[in-house]
């Protein structure tokens, strides 16, 4: 899931939360926009934790590799 499925599950669960009024028998809907909200949130920190340390610069190796045994001279 991209960072734009985080945000997403971010504000689906502040619409749940805070913006709807349904009441359903079995489930909170209040506690499930929290969790989710929640969900979003870790999901958006470990992202950018990730994407982070994509970015660090890491210092190119390079390997030297002898040609002498390779050259054939004809006589």
């Amino acid at each position: 899931m991209g960072l734009g499925g985080f945000i997403l599950l971010i504000a689906g669960g502040a619409i749940l939360a805070f913006a709807t009024d349904w009441e359903m028998e079995s489930v909170n809907l209040d506690l499930v926009g929290v969790i989710m909200m929640l969900v979003g949130i870790i999901g958006v920190a470990v992202y950018a934790s990730v994407a982070r340390r994509r970015r660090m610069v890491v210092p190119p190796t390079t390997t030297v590799v002898s040609d002498d045994q390779h050259h054939h001279h004809n006589p």
